[in-house]
């Protein structure tokens, strides 16, 4: 996940590969709720790990359910529930802005307070205080349960509370509003069988639903899981549902959360724009047979022109008419996955227009204005209602837009989209950059939204910011900085040419035997560590292990800088390790860091660096770093060292070290590392096209 205010996207022109989704928000957090009910333990498989689901986890545990995560397999979860009796009577639970914790957690703890008795508060972030709940609370005052507003009436925070002994009025129909969220009836759908074996009632449970249901297929899903945990609704035309007496949850043993369909439809419609060439984008973990109502974007994706392959629990896209059609669509049944419809509007021909979508306004932010402000940003002519939006793409030139998502996880995945509009017939020239801010808001549901996207799709102009300098200029550390703060990839150069010096002390190959240096760099077995193990490097191969052998260490040492500086020398070696050091040059961007970035690998780099210092300086430096570790050494002989490389590195007839034409030089040896990342990140903001 990019943890960073901004993440700037290139533009996209092409898509293939395979995506694997991340488990059902809709579904990871029902199947959590009621495996928490049922009596016995739940094995729960493919479990969607994102805020949501951390946050009705952590309520879980903090009434009294037993969660044990499976250390061999990350996305498995074993859940021991409460059999329906409540364990903690007293709880103060913070639901972040998870509709999906929020709603089902205030009915049944609703019903179970009343019941059996106990205090719980139920909060969230601010915007879960402005997200209505009141149509719930509204259904479950009237049976007897004591609700509290904390805050403004019908919105969280809301206090629950009842006496052990309670009973509830559930002799005539509950009746709740369909028209709002679907959540409410879900809500009550969950904890209502709870109170069916209640003592002395022998009578079907009721629900009526006023007004017209929106969102039916996700009630489906409610209906589909509560079957497998042994409650059986009866379904009367969508206006009525029974729960029989004397139902009661029962563990399924295991369960598997299919692959989240919503999260799906970001990727469908990306194979719809950009899968042009021979292969398709392949999505697995949803397909044919899925319970998920918003497997219907993929009807509405066709229509607009995409061909689609399906099978079970995979899809495949490729690109068909182009651009694509407009569309008018009813979107009552998907209205999370219409909101990528709406970006696809952005690749048609026309005007496209998705009525049924009021839902929209009471979401993670009000997604109506949200959208019809950030498409307007690119150029389109957008007209909104109280329950319709209407697209026209942009006549004109797309615009470089900085994208604000709202701490919306929706807005910001299907707004990346726009990032393929140089595909357009006659586009090419616009092709611009698109920034998405708060990008971290993706983890509510597909922490690794953007990290899927740049491993499938193919990027043009991809940004470099080049960083090169002497010995002990400090440049690795100032390059992973400002990679870190960008979300750009990192090459570090120097690693390279280390690990070949390493690799030819290994093979028993004199650093100076220019053919057979350059024969071992030509195959470096070399690995980075990503993600956690990022800063990390092996050797892998047969030779090392299945393991592989970390160098990490080892890089660092100076007689490893010194390897290195020799065989940096070698015209031989340098063409060796070109190629390795073009490929990584990746969506959404690389920072790189050695003596030619600017001047060799990536001449047409966006920005180059020329970092230096005295040798005095960097002297100092190194001393501090090696006494640091226990290694004695000498200022004198570190600046002599230093001056000696320097030397050697400028003199030499391969790459001589000297900053590029159009570098920017940055003499660091009175600024710190924050100083010199916020100068590089200045010039770099200057380059780009945001205001």
């Amino acid at each position: 996940m990019y943890d960073i205010p901004f993440l700037d996207l290139p533009p996209l022109v092409g898509a293939s590969g395979t995506v694997q989704l991340p488990g059902s928000k809709s579904i990871s957090n029902r199947v959590l709720l009621l495996a928490g009910l049922a009596a016995g333990t739940t094995t729960v498989h493919e479990l969607l790990d994102s805020d949501d689901t951390r946050v009705m986890i952590d309520a879980l545990r903090a009434l009294g359910c037993g969660i044990e995560r499976d250390t061999a397999h990350a996305h498995t979860l074993r859940v021991t529930g409460l059999g329906g009796r409540l364990q903690v009577r007293e709880a103060d639970l913070f639901l972040g802005n998870a509709g999906t914790a929020m709603r089902p957690l205030a009915a049944t703890l609703a019903v179970l307070s009343t019941l059996q008795g106990g205090r719980y508060t139920l909060r969230g972030v601010p915007r879960m205080h402005e997200r209505p709940i009141g149509d719930l609370v509204n259904a479950l005052r009237p049976l007897g349960c004591r609700i509290d507003d904390l805050g403004t009436p019908g919105y969280p925070p809301l206090a629950l509370h009842g006496a052990a002994g309670g009973t509830l009025a559930l002799a005539a129909p509950v009746r709740v509003r369909g028209d709002v969220s679907s959540q409410f009836l879900t809500a009550l759908l969950l904890a209502l069988p709870l109170a069916a074996r209640a003592a002395g009632r022998e009578q079907d449970i009721v629900i009526e639903v006023e007004g017209e249901l929106i969102s039916k297929p996700y009630i489906e899903i409610t209906l589909n899981l509560l079957a497998r945990f042994g409650i059986v609704v009866r379904n009367e035309a969508w206006q009525r549902f029974v729960i029989p007496a004397g139902s009661a949850y029962v563990s399924p043993g295991a369960i598997a959360v299919e692959g989240d369909a919503s999260s799906a439809s970001y990727f469908v419609a990306l194979g719809a724009i950009a899968a042009h060439g021979g292969a398709p984008l392949r999505i697995e973990g949803v397909g044919e047979g899925s319970i998920q109502g918003d497997i219907r974007f993929v009807d509405a994706a066709e229509a607009m022109g995409a061909q689609v392959r399906r099978g079970p629990g995979w899809l495949e896209v490729h690109r068909g008419q182009w651009p694509l059609k407009p569309i008018h669509l009813d979107c009552t049944a998907i209205p999370d996955a219409a909101m990528t419809l709406a970006v696809m509007a952005l690749f048609a021909e026309g005007t496209s227009r998705l009525d049924g979508i009021a839902s929209w306004r009471v979401k993670e932010t009000d997604r109506i204005a949200a959208m019809a402000a950030e498409l307007g940003k690119l150029g389109a002519t957008v007209v909104a209602g109280d329950d319709f939006i209407e697209v026209t793409p942009p006549v004109g030139r797309w615009r470089a837009a900085a994208i604000h998502t709202y701490d919306d996880h929706r807005m910001a995945m299907c707004l990346s989209l726009a990032a393929c509009h140089a595909l357009l017939p006659g586009r090419e020239a616009d092709a611009q950059p698109l920034r998405i801010l708060d990008p971290k808001c993706v983890a509510k549901t597909f922490p690794d939204y953007f990290e899927a996207l740049f491993g499938v799709v193919e990027a043009a102009a991809v940004p470099v910011i080049a960083i090169d300098g002497p010995t002990a200029s400090g440049k690795g550390t100032l390059a992973a900085a400002v990679a870190a703060a960008l979300g750009y990839g990192l090459l570090d150069s120097g690693a390279l040419y280390r690990a070949t010096g390493l690799a030819a002390v290994d093979a028993g190959v004199s650093p100076d035997d220019e053919a057979a240096v350059a024969a071992l760099a030509a195959r470096l077995p070399l690995r980075f560590g990503q993600g956690a193990e990022a800063g990390r490097t092996w050797f892998d191969g047969a030779k090392y292990g299945p393991a592989g052998r970390e160098i990490t260490d080892e890089l660092r040492l100076e007689s490893t800088g010194l390897l290195a500086s020799r065989v940096s020398a070698l015209p031989a070696v340098r063409a060796a390790l070109h190629g390795l050091q073009l490929s990584f040059r990746r969506a959404p961007g690389l920072v790189a860091d050695g003596r030619d970035m600017g001047t060799v690998v990536f001449p047409d780099a966006g920005l180059k660096v020329f970092l230096t210092a005295s040798a005095e300086q960097r002297a100092q430096r190194r001393h501090k770093q090696l006494i640091s570790k226990g290694i004695p050494a000498s200022i004198a002989a570190l600046r002599a060292d230093l001056e000696a490389r320097d030397r050697r590195d400028t003199q030499r007839t391969a790459s001589p070290l000297k900053p590029a034409e159009d570098a920017k030089l940055l003499d660091n040896s009175q600024l710190g590392i924050d100083e010199s990342v916020q100068q590089v990140l200045a010039w770099w903001q200057e380059r780009r096209p945001f205001p």
